[in-house]
């Protein structure tokens, strides 16, 4: 279970910079595609062996000045209440501002791990300027340059001995574990209030940590699971709902812990930029996926028309992934509540698909040979087996070519719809590799 760290500080002191610093090693950036105006969001972090996440909580601030420094507030107080430990960044330049007082008065009144990070610190002279950010009260300043990379691995050590070792799970393993996300009012809460019921037979409630999500065992109507029940649903919070920021940080302690991501869309609103946020946050963490689009109720024309027109604008905005099960169900009337389940169920178990390697070959190769991969400057490339890589977190594929180099990821995708056809694998992301033979 990955830790979470949030970058935090005003505007320009160097978050994206130490943001990209950190996550060089696996660039795993979310909405960095078009239609989203922010970047630079979430990653992973590597450091000795171990894992975390990393949030830029710079992308999301509004940019107009009444606002501005209140959308800020708020996203420290979030990033507080979500995060393992926070980087509070401040500028050795610019020196302490009246806004790092403010910040560092939330920051202290925490009982979170607090790292303060002076960047900027480019010579002998600022280190002993850094001196002044003792008055903020939140212990040594830790002297870095995000730009050239000065210091940030003693601050990754910090960093280490500060989080907890989440390794320790206590899950029992081969039960699905389904996490329900989506942004705010598109009606988490109401459809996990609709799957438990008053008659609820919870099994175990295991807590992780008091910010990590809280996994429910439910054994109903004959499913088996636990359900990812992040902190949002738990507690009522001071935020105002509509934060964007607020549900992407929440979203990612859901995704990470979850083998099935159930996506809640409003039927009334249609899928927004928000939603294709948390999109690419489910496939960058390779999770299987089900669309469920919510309020049906509301929706005065059902027709088949209408839901196909549905369907179609959901998988354009969604491809190049588009095998994926969409589910049209009321949580308020509990219309199509317990197909979620089943669905739900189903897709989790096309994750764990065998695909024998003989069947695997005598399936792929004849459509192999019908459709071969494009010859590159006059060479032909020749895939002669394939098999299935056995103990993946996903099913992964492995084709042995002699020029595995000029295969592009156009023919990659050919072989993976190929696979799809012949197997049920609905819902389910897969990895395709090609191979020196």
């Amino acid at each position: 279970m990955a830790n979470l760290v949030a970058i935090v500080g005003r505007p320009n002191v160097g978050k994206s910079t130490l943001f990209n610093r950190l996550t060089k090693s696996r660039r795993a950036i979310v909405s960095d595609t078009a239609g989203t105006t922010r970047d630079r969001q979430y990653g992973k972090c590597e450091w000795n062996g171990r894992e975390f996440s990393v949030v830029d909580t710079g992308g999301w601030v509004v940019k107009s000045d009444d606002i501005f420094e209140d959308a800020i507030r708020k996203q420290v107080i979030i990033a507080t209440e979500e995060a393992d430990l926070v980087l509070f960044l401040v500028d050795v330049n610019t020196g302490l501002t009246d806004w790092d007082e403010d910040v560092a008065a939330i920051l202290r009144r925490t009982k979170l791990p607090v790292i303060l990070v002076v960047n900027k610190v480019d010579n002998n002279i600022q280190n002993y300027e850094a001196a002044e950010f003792y008055k903020l009260g939140l212990g040594d300043p830790q002297c870095i340059s995000s730009a050239t990379g000065s210091g940030t691995g003693d601050l990754l050590d910090l960093v280490m001995s500060k989080l907890k070792d989440n390794n320790a799970e206590l899950i029992e393993e081969g039960i699905p574990r389904f996490a329900v996300v989506g942004r705010p009012n598109a009606g988490k809460s109401s459809i996990i209030n609709a799957f438990i019921g008053e008659d609820r037979n919870i099994v175990t409630e295991i807590a992780g940590t008091t910010r990590d999500s809280i996994y429910t065992r439910y054994d109903k109507f004959g499913f088996d699971f636990y359900l990812v029940d992040t902190a949002g649903i738990r507690r009522k919070n001071k935020v105002t709902e509509d934060l964007e920021f607020y549900s992407v940080m929440r979203s990612i302690r859901a995704i990470e812990n979850a083998d099935v991501c159930i996506l809640m869309l409003d039927a009334t609103r249609g899928i927004e930029a928000q939603d294709m946020n948390i999109f690419q946050l489910i496939q960058r963490n390779n999770k299987s996926l089900v669309v469920v689009v919510n309020k049906w109720d509301l929706v005065e024309d059902k027709s088949q028309k209408v839901i196909t027109t549905f369907e179609t604008a959901i998988r354009n905005r969604m491809a190049p992934f588009t095998d994926f099960p969409i589910i049209f169900a009321s949580a308020l009337t509990k219309q199509r509540i317990f197909k979620v389940l089943e669905t739900a169920k189903q897709v989790y178990l096309n994750r764990k698909i065998k695909i024998g390697t003989t069947k695997l070959n005598e399936t792929m190769l004849p459509l192999i040979e019908a459709y071969p991969p494009p010859s590159i400057k006059g060479k032909y490339i020749k895939i002669k087996y394939c098999s299935q890589i056995p103990n993946t977190q996903i099913p992964s594929f492995v084709f042995y070519a002699n020029l595995p180099q000029y295969v592009k990821e156009p023919y990659k995708r050919f072989l993976e719809n190929k696979i799809r056809e012949n197997w049920t694998l609905t819902g389910s992301p897969i990895n395709v590799f090609i191979r020196q033979k």
